[in-house]
């Protein structure tokens, strides 16, 4: 199963935008199994959501080695999802895997309710990531950040960000290591508590004033990885 997903991601996936054509001679050690060693921090029988899984990483590779796993990919791209979708179905994990089009703030309300297991790699910064992610988790669940060489800067800078936003004091983990070098680096945040989030101040502006609400709006673009 995992060779036809490696395939699938050097073939269609590099077709389709989702991965580079220069990712592919190295689809194995710098995606698939970068993605896999994370595997022995998600419980057994776990609820896992994949926030902008764009080709599936990690949340198919998990589905993949943890067939326990009742896992959700969620990614605002129409492009995305339907591959995301054809490789579900070709893989056989329609039974564990359940793609969900949005962004995570879009699908807060929505199942699963409170996921033990929240997962993205290399999405955005580490306070804009958790601020998204710990409300899909549930209180006492975590989130696991797949970052690179930045990972310690980041959780430097962020940390009191984590706080406000319902989160423990942030881990960081080296998984794989002596199977893949380097090995993958893994920010762990506890959710210690839901956080209502503030309502936006009413606008002062008069009418006419400035852009109204036909310009562009806040909303973000995917920041995933190719």
């Amino acid at each position: 199963m995992a060779v036809a997903y490696a395939r699938l991601l050097v073939t269609d996936g590099v077709v389709r935008g989702l991965i580079g054509p220069r990712e592919a001679p190295r689809i194995w050690e710098r995606h698939l199994i970068n993605c896999a060693v994370i595997s022995p921090l998600v419980p057994k029988g776990a609820s896992v959501v994949d926030v902008g899984s764009g080709a599936g990483l990690p949340g198919i590779v998990l589905a993949v080695a943890r067939p326990d796993l009742s896992i959700t990919l969620v990614e605002p791209l129409a492009r995305r999802t339907a591959f995301l979708s054809e490789a579900v179905t070709a893989l056989g994990l329609d039974a564990t895997v359940t793609v969900v089009r949005g962004r995570a703030e879009d699908v807060v309300d929505g199942p699963p309710a409170g996921a033990d297991v929240v997962t993205a790699r290399a999405v955005a910064p580490l306070d804009r990531l958790a601020g998204w992610c710990l409300p899909l988790a549930r209180t006492g669940g975590r989130l696991l950040a797949l970052k690179g060489a930045s990972a310690a800067d980041e959780v430097a800078e962020h940390r009191a960000a984590l706080h406000r936003l319902g989160g423990g004091d942030p881990v960081l983990r080296l998984c794989g290591e002596g199977l893949i070098d380097p090995p993958t680096t893994v920010v762990e945040i506890v959710k210690d508590r839901d956080v209502v989030p503030s309502k936006p101040k009413p606008s002062t502006r008069t009418a006419g004033s400035g852009r109204g609400a036909g310009g562009r709006g806040s909303g973000r673009g995917s920041t995933r990885r190719g």
